[in-house]
């Protein structure tokens, strides 16, 4: 029984026992397969990834260059203009705030001008006190010029008696000869002739007196006429500060900055507001010896921002650094930054300028071109497309 019991156990163990052992040797060959299925369908996933990432970026990379031309990166820039006062006061209000396009003559803001008013005020009486002055002096030299006339009229009038008297003693002494006449009157017409005399030489010391009165008179009119230029001057400079005081743009340009604000009191040559010159926009960009060294000032060049890749603007070269620097940190390669490059500016024309003035942006990055070989043709994708 019991050689029949184990038997039967050892039956169901045998007829049980080999049934699960198969899958257990078998699950690990599938999961290997599996595993080893997965792994070529992510190795070729990745794989057209990587073709497709490689065929982006040589789609986007731009055209290579063509002989005779030179490119680097760089950024839009404009000179800026500094809106300052002309000399010490308060800001009376803004006009403007940042951003804002400004036109060359648009008035921008006011500084106060009670000060100065005041001051005019002041020079405007000073100029009718000198007017009144230099009329006053006229008259003086009239009236010098009329006691002149006078002292000239007692001359002619001292003279006639002194003639009087000479001919009165001539005749004294030819009856005195003839006994016609006493002695004595001979002596009382001498006395006479001296007495004629004496009046004739203060006569025309009243001339020279009523001249020298003149003289001076005149220098009064003279004096008190500088006084007037003088006031009139005052009145145009002050005139000029209250002018000077309404503070305007200088050119067409943007509004960077208000660097004060109303109400506060600034020095002479205090800054107000900062703005671009939207008339004077260039891209200034870097370019190694071997290049920049062949650039001539005028050269044609183009500029392709990345903010509108569609456009291609024209561009002139205008500056040519004449000493060379290590490159700048927006050159981003180790091995660009080891070499020394120029520093040159492309300014954009004047009349692309002023059609698209109001579309201008300073800080913008982009590319620059320079045509290297003035007889080398610009390439279809640098041929100026300009917005309409």
């Amino acid at each position: 029984m019991e050689t029949a019991g184990a038997s039967r156990i050892g039956e169901k163990k045998g007829a049980v026992g080999p049934v699960p052992a198969a899958p257990r040797q078998a699950a690990p060959a599938r999961f290997k397969a599996a595993l080893k299925s997965r792994k070529w369908l992510l190795l070729a996933a990745l794989a057209v990834v990587g073709v497709a990432a490689y065929l982006g970026w040589r789609w986007l990379q731009p055209a290579k260059l063509p002989a005779g031309f030179a490119s680097s990166n760089g950024r839009i820039e404009a000179t800026e203009i500094d809106v300052a006062t002309k000399i010490a006061g308060r800001i009376r209000d803004e006009l403007v705030d940042e951003g804002n396009f400004v036109t060359a003559g648009q008035v921008v803001a006011h500084m106060d001008t009670d000060t100065l008013q005041a001051q005019r005020r002041e020079a405007v009486a000073k100029l009718h006190e000198a007017t009144n002055a230099v009329e006053s002096a006229k008259s003086t030299v009239e009236q010098r010029q009329s006691e002149k006339a006078a002292a000239q009229a007692g001359v002619r009038q001292r003279e006639a008696e002194l003639n009087l008297a000479r001919k009165n003693l001539d005749r004294a002494k030819e009856l005195v000869k003839t006994g016609g006449m006493a002695k004595e009157e001979v002596d009382t017409r001498e006395a006479a002739l001296a007495s004629a005399e004496g009046a004739l030489s203060k006569a025309k010391a009243d001339v020279s007196a009523a001249a020298a009165g003149i003289a001076t008179a005149k220098s009064k009119v003279i004096e008190a006429e500088s006084s007037v230029a003088a006031a009139q001057a005052k009145i145009e400079s002050i005139q000029s500060d209250i002018d000077d005081s309404t503070l305007k743009a200088p050119r067409d340009g943007r509004v960077q900055y208000r660097v004060s604000q109303p109400g506060e009191v600034l020095p002479a040559g205090g800054k107000v507001l900062n703005m671009v010159d939207l008339g004077d926009v260039y891209m200034t960009f870097f370019l190694p010896t071997d290049w920049a060294g062949r650039i001539q000032i005028g050269a044609e060049a183009r500029i392709v921002l990345d903010a509108a890749p569609q456009f291609v603007i024209p561009a002139k070269v205008t500056f040519v650094a004449d000493v060379a620097q290590f490159t700048p940190k927006t050159v981003e390669t180790a091995e660009e930054r080891q070499k020394l490059t120029f520093r040159i500016k492309a300014h954009i024309p004047q009349e692309v300028l002023k059609k698209y003035v109001r579309d201008v942006k300073t800080g913008l990055p982009g590319m620059a071109y320079v045509r290297l070989d003035p007889e080398a043709e610009w390439p279809s994708n640098l041929q100026v497309r300009l917005p309409e």
